[in-house]
């Protein structure tokens, strides 16, 4: 009884010892700013884009995408079926629907 408990505790900081060390460790951030800025020629002013900014920006790129796979889909392309032609489906099918080159060349 005893040598199981204590196969089971050495088993256990065992484990314990595997997850801490596939952990990353924490690194303090170093900042090279001191606060003051420098006018460089032509350089704008980007500011943090604010949260209905932010929004709008994903609501289009959404759109944007479902604009493209409702175009691929009607050039015949079925995105739920599995298919062992897969890569050479999407390109005929973006080649068809004319959106342009397909990922793996």
């Amino acid at each position: 009884m005893k040598r199981i408990a204590i196969k089971e505790i050495i088993l256990r900081l065992a484990a314990s010892a595997l997850i801490a060390g596939g952990m990353p460790l924490a690194a303090a951030q170093t900042t090279t700013d001191t606060g003051a800025q420098t006018a460089q020629p032509g350089a704008t002013d980007t500011a943090k884009p604010t949260k209905a900014e932010r929004k709008a920006a994903r609501k289009q790129a959404r759109a944007k995408k479902n604009a493209e796979l409702k175009k691929l889909e009607d050039a015949g392309y079925q995105p739920s079926r599995n298919d062992p032609n897969y890569p050479n489906d999407l390109q005929k099918a973006q080649k068809k629907a004319g959106i342009g080159t397909g990922a793996s060349q």
